[in-house]
């Protein structure tokens, strides 16, 4: 049987055609989905808070603000915690528009403690430990870039800390972490009724079946950094 060159050559071509078809469409998703404004918040310089009445703030992004508030909350040296949004490019985030998922912003919190009682690295070891650090944009079931894992650094020690403790749990677990790193620049302030939401609202369902059993995963791993009452 005679060979078909001119089938083979169409059928190359075909291929040719299909394959840099698929590289073009890789590369306009891949650019699609770079926000320049997101990577300038990514490589800002981190803005250093000082301490207030001996009292330094740190601030973490790990799923709905609510269960992160109460964790921070029953820590040793941790005076109070604040809800809000940090690690977007957009100004005056609400819930609202953070829910969207187009301001950058994620859900997080402004923990306020003594450094002479907690250390910024025993906070990190709370953050790993009261969360699945696997998992990519969202913690249990919140999911969405509003609800992504993100670990803010104020100067190069905290970065390595965060950094050092990432790679070690990323080796023990034989996997990648989902915790993002970001340079601190500003934190907002969620509205009132988030403060303090799962003390407030202890018959919540989503507090009752989700928060408090976060909770309690973690006091149970970490009881040598609970305050006496929790």
């Amino acid at each position: 049987m005679p060979i078909n060159y001119t089938f083979i050559k169409k059928m190359k071509m075909k291929k040719l055609n299909l394959l840099v078809a698929f590289i073009v469409l890789f590369n306009c998703e891949h650019k699609a989905q770079v926000n320049p404004k997101q990577q300038a918040v990514i490589n800002a310089t981190p803005i250093e808070v000082p301490l207030e009445n001996g009292m330094a703030r740190a601030y973490f992004a790990s799923g709905c603000f609510w269960c992160v508030e109460a964790i921070y909350e029953s820590v040793k040296g941790v005076q109070e915690v604040i809800s809000g949004y940090s690690g977007g490019y957009t100004e005056n985030p609400t819930y609202e528009s953070s829910n969207t998922g187009a301001t950058g912003h994620a859900e997080a919190v402004e923990v306020i403690y003594n450094p002479e009682v907690v250390s910024f690295e025993t906070l990190v070891d709370v953050y790993f430990a009261s969360q699945n650090p696997t998992q990519v944009n969202g913690q249990g079931p919140d999911n969405g870039s509003q609800y992504r894992s993100i670990i803010f650094y104020q100067n190069n020690n905290q970065k390595e800390i965060i950094l050092g403790k990432k790679s070690a749990l990323a080796n023990k677990l034989n996997t990648n972490i989902a915790a993002e790193v970001y340079p601190f620049q500003k934190f907002w302030v969620a509205e009132d009724y988030h403060q303090d939401y799962e003390k407030r609202n202890p018959g919540n369902r989503y507090i009752i079946g989700v928060s408090i059993p976060r909770l309690e995963r973690f006091q149970a791993k970490m009881p040598q950094v609970l305050k006496e009452n929790h």
